[in-house]
């Protein structure tokens, strides 16, 4: 059966989409495009309110376009998955399976027990008390130079605006032996970045599925694997974020010099009223500390405007805060009420109108950092690892996209190479363009 996979939301669900992709390859499915496939997997994200409406009017085009196929059908997976359960299937018939976060391990079995069982519908919606391990027998072909590894599931912090500990569960760590082999497994496969994937990764091991193992530790032990040339994290909680994975960052070469760092607000009333669990002095604590560690680390952000109670003066605080830490780029988004948690209750609300205004005058402060940081790298030099094919050729003939120590992406010419996949190449920036450089090999590192 031909497949189709459609990932909303986090990382998180990039990583789950790229591993269910992967173990229904091993199963006998067929990536297809849109147009061409049977079976439609929805991986979803239920975090704000306009993720959530995202995936109902995705489901409702997908069986307008394909309803004269009797054959196809619908998996829901990811937060809204969870959320909404088996309601989906009353709303929509070609939906035959919904799936939780800890549910996907058994989704590949699955759904190849619907392709032969047209009239039956399933649900993985239990969450387990420790994290539930996935199937690593992959195909044997070659994979991408990036790869996504979940290291834990699950968070305990229940921010007061987060629907997360309600949809993905309590933290589970995963044990450090398997980590390893997954890493060994990819990195086999020609991989040679990975990305560890967690809620909260500062906070692996620390709960009761943990083996014991810290998250310092577990950076040292896959900068170890062999092969693996890069690593990053995501999503840190600053609230755990300790000095010991601080010192890796001078330490460990293989850990890229860039950071996401969520601080959400610059006001410390609206971060009490969030249940962050540090103030803005925290906060530019680690900022002093990761940049005497990594003078070169590029930090990344997560803001929320329009939080209950949210004044202009507390607005006007996160404006001064990104300002002075000089973020690299950032991430904002409207406040949104996601029901049961804390915030849903909070008051006042903050209208749309006000919401929007904020929002587009600090996305256009978010806009302006990116655009100096990206010129600040013209005539710098920096290892790109190669992705694949630039989607636009050069000057000089066919032009080659990858990501640099800190994540940017660099598109460059590579003259008499058919396949620059997977290299490490040393590369001088020439010009930077809204979201992207441009560079010139000068070497090739590996």
């Amino acid at each position: 059966m031909k497949f189709h996979v459609t990932t909303m939301g986090c990382q998180m669900n990039v990583g789950d989409g790229d591993w269910l992709t992967r173990s229904l390859i091993a199963e006998g499915f067929t990536p297809a495009s849109d147009a061409d496939a049977e079976l439609f997997i929805l991986f979803t994200c239920s975090v704000r309110d306009k993720p959530e409406q995202k995936v109902v009017s995705e489901i409702g085009r997908i069986a307008d376009r394909h309803r004269d196929n009797p054959n196809a059908f619908i998996a829901v997976g990811g937060c809204t998955a969870q959320q909404l359960g088996t309601a989906l299937w009353r709303r929509f018939p070609m939906v035959r399976l919904v799936f939780g976060t800890d549910g996907i391990a058994a989704a590949p079995k699955a759904l190849a027990r619907l392709a032969n069982e047209p009239g039956l519908r399933l649900s993985l919606l239990d969450f387990t008390e420790s994290y539930p391990e996935r199937d690593q027998s992959w195909p044997e072909e070659k994979l991408p130079p990036r790869a996504f590894v979940s290291i834990m599931q699950g968070c305990d912090n229940y921010c007061a605006y987060c629907i997360v500990p309600f949809v993905r569960g309590r933290q589970k760590s995963r044990p450090l032996a398997s980590i390893i082999a997954e890493c060994t497994a990819l990195a086999a496969r020609g991989v040679r970045e990975v990305t560890l994937l967690g809620q909260n990764v500062n906070s692996y091991g620390l709960d009761d599925s943990g083996d014991g193992t810290s998250f310092a530790a577990l950076l040292d032990a896959v900068a170890a694997v062999p092969g693996i040339a890069r690593i990053r994290f995501t999503t840190s909680h600053p609230k755990d974020l300790d000095d010991a994975v601080i010192e890796r960052f001078a330490s460990l070469p293989a850990l890229c010099p860039a950071l996401h760092l969520p601080v959400q607000s610059g006001s410390d009333d609206i971060l009490r009223r969030m249940g962050r669990r540090y103030d803005t002095a925290a906060y530019l604590a680690l900022v002093h500390k990761l940049r005497r560690a990594r003078p070169d680390i590029a930090l990344t952000t997560d803001f929320i405007v329009g939080f209950p109670g949210e004044t202009e003066a507390d607005f006007q605080a996160t404006l001064n805060l990104v300002r002075h830490v000089g973020f690299e780029s950032g991430f904002s988004f409207m406040y949104s009420d996601r029901p049961g948690t804390a915030s849903e209750r909070l008051e006042p609300k903050i209208s749309q109108e006000v919401k929007a205004a904020r929002l587009a005058e600090l996305q256009r402060l978010l806009d302006e950092r990116l655009a100096a940081s990206l010129a600040a790298r013209v005539g710098q030099t920096d290892t790109v690892l190669i992705e694949g094919p630039s989607r636009r050729d050069g000057a000089s003939g066919p032009s080659w996209r990858g990501r640099d120590s800190a994540g940017r992406i660099v598109n460059l010419p590579l003259p008499g190479l058919n396949d620059a996949t997977g290299r490490l190449v040393r590369v001088r920036i020439v010009l930077a363009k809204k979201h992207s450089l441009l560079g010139e090999a000068e070497a090739e590192h590996d």
